[in-house]
């Protein structure tokens, strides 16, 4: 029989209702049977050890939720740096990440430790490491994904993957060609802050290997070293680009009327300016705490020397109203009237009201100056929701009664 036939003939029983019907019942029927849960799945797959620590388990939360960060031990090899482009200011490099954090759900009976393939990430919590400044990366997965997950009994899990990643790296080539650049591979949490995740690296500047041994072609890797720093990321923007959304909505949404500024515009401007005066005392706060950092503490002995320098400026003052007084009095001493009394007074006062002020001037910037910078946020946090419902009794009353 030809191949045609064979096609016309099965088009014709297919095309009888009651045939299609019994077919139909029949496919569901056998998809039902051979259908298995992807959990029922892996439960097969998996060994009993696995299966037994797996039961209960949540990957969705972190490892001591509820009770403390999770410590994330760091460590890895520079397998290569492939590139290093002056032009893009970047690198690209090869890596061994190794992640170790203790999760007491993933404890067992034993002595020796459980390597998983590393398809079996999917079924434990990872940390969500991320590399700062990184343009592009990729995970290598020929054949497989390069990743590794090895389990200890007392819940240690060793978690290491194989990366390439192009960094940039901020570039002073003033000196080109004979500079020298200090590039970073800054690691961080995108979703954790420091009360859920904790990084810190497990052997100090041995965590981080390889560097050692590599040859560039055009560079030479003089120097390395590790450090642990607290990022910290403001959301004041955020709120501003809302706010000004808002606004904008607002005005497009409403008719047009024939009052240019409407309740609901009055309202977000408030709204907003007190948005902008937080960005600004952040700011000030900011800048405040860097001068004071890097500035030296004056000593008890300092400050007496600075008041010093005051008074020498005060005195010296002083000193050329005295003198210019008993150039111009030793002429006149025995012949004074009434009316040369009064314009020694008036002279007097004269060179008085320099020192007064400078002494208020001195007092003026005195006041300015900010001793510890920690008082703003202090008198921000305070004095910020005080003047804003105060401003909202006074805006609510208005509209609503006048």
């Amino acid at each position: 029989m030809s191949g045609l036939a064979i096609y016309q003939q099965a088009q014709f029983y297919i095309s009888d209702p009651d045939l299609q019907l019994t077919l139909l019942f029949s496919f569901l029927l056998m998809v039902r049977l051979t259908e298995v849960s992807p959990a029922e799945g892996k439960g097969e797959i998996l060994p009993p050890t696995i299966q037994k620590i797996m039961k209960g388990y949540n990957k969705y939360l972190r490892p001591f939720f509820d009770n403390g960060p999770v410590s994330i031990g760091m460590s890895m090899d520079i397998a290569s740096i492939d590139t290093i482009s002056e032009i893009n200011m970047d690198y690209t490099a090869t890596i061994f990440l190794r992640q170790r954090w203790t999760d007491e759900r993933l404890c067992f009976e034993g002595n020796k430790s459980l390597s998983l393939d590393g398809r079996l990430v999917e079924m434990l919590w990872v940390p969500d490491t991320f590399i700062v400044d990184s343009k592009k990366s990729f995970l290598h997965d020929i054949t497989v994904e390069n990743r590794l997950i090895r389990i200890y009994p007392n819940g240690t899990v060793l978690y290491a993957i194989r990366i390439t990643t192009t960094v940039a790296c901020s570039m002073d080539l003033t000196k080109y060609p004979m500079d020298k650049q200090t590039c970073t591979l800054q690691l961080e949490s995108w979703g954790y802050n420091i009360n859920d995740v904790m990084f810190y690296w497990t052997r100090g500047n041995d965590s981080v290997r390889g560097l050692d041994t590599l040859r560039l072609a055009q560079y030479t890797v003089e120097d390395y070293y590790t450090s642990v720093s607290e990022a910290v990321y403001e959301t004041g923007v955020t709120t501003v680009l809302t706010m000004t959304t808002l606004m904008m909505g607002a005005r497009t949404s409403l008719p047009n009327a024939n009052c240019f500024i409407k309740a609901i515009d009055v309202y977000l401007g408030i709204c907003f300016s007190f948005i902008f005066g937080a960005l600004l005392e952040y700011a000030v706060a900011h800048f405040c705490t860097l001068n004071r950092a890097g500035m030296k503490k004056l000593t008890k002995e300092e400050d007496e020397e600075a008041e010093e320098e005051i008074n020498g400026v005060l005195s010296a003052i002083a000193n050329s109203c005295k003198a210019e007084k008993m150039n111009r009095g030793d002429s006149d001493k025995l012949g004074r009237t009434s009316s040369s009394r009064k314009e020694e007074k008036s002279r007097h006062s004269r060179c008085r009201s320099p020192m007064t002020v400078m002494k208020r001037l001195f007092c003026i910037f005195d006041c300015f100056h900010v001793k510890n910078p920690y008082h703003i946020d202090n008198y921000a946090r305070l004095s910020f929701p005080l003047s804003f419902i105060i401003v909202n009794v006074f805006y609510w009353v208005y509209y609503l009664y006048f």
